[in-house]
């Protein structure tokens, strides 16, 4: 990840130790995002981060809303040694939740347009594609078509196309780790 994104943002009323909150978005919240969630989950916890960064997932349709986690997406999960996302129920992003997020990470280019026009202008810099953060992903610059990060929807597919929705997480995983241990360290500054 490049310099420069600047998120300097703080979470109000955080009273003691400082979290930062990470959202991961998809379309109806049951297969993307929530994979995308328990990943970063699992790789913040591993980094020490666990107790600063809270990580949860939505989507922006509301389609789903209620569903569990796929089931196809619960299978690969658990096949790689995660946790399925029991107790997970989709639901649609809030504007409360854009507005209190640090980082919000959509899986799609679409996805991204739509979180912008309902974010307030202070919120737009920090919907970032999730795989801006992958180092082997396409490079993308300011104001080219973002469509090549692009995470696909596993839903219409079979248990590959899970698989590899999991392996575009992972490759981004520890990419935000390191941006967000590198935000925290600059708020202790």
């Amino acid at each position: 990840m490049t310099a420069g994104w600047g998120w300097g943002w703080k979470n109000a009323g955080v009273v003691g130790r400082v979290v930062y909150r990470v959202m991961t978005v998809c379309t109806g919240n049951i297969c993307r995002s929530p994979m995308a969630e328990i990943v970063l989950r699992d790789r913040f916890e591993a980094a020490g981060l666990g107790g600063l960064v809270t990580v949860d997932s939505s989507g922006v349709s509301d389609e789903e809303h209620g569903n569990p986690v796929d089931r196809r997406a619960r299978s690969v999960l658990a096949a790689h040694g995660y946790a399925t996302g029991d107790g997970h129920r989709a639901h649609r992003i809030t504007p409360t939740e854009l507005a209190t997020r640090d980082l919000i990470l959509p899986a799609t280019a679409q996805h991204a347009r739509a979180l912008r026009r309902q974010a307030p202008a202070e919120v737009a810099d920090r919907i970032v594609l999730l795989r801006r953060f992958d180092p082997a992903a396409p490079l993308v610059g300011p104001g080219e078509p973002e469509h090549p990060l692009d995470i696909d929807d596993p839903w219409y597919g079979g248990m590959q196309d899970f698989e590899d929705c999991l392996a575009q997480v992972e490759a981004a995983a520890d990419g935000i780790v390191e941006h967000v241990r590198a935000a925290l360290a600059a708020r202790d500054a």
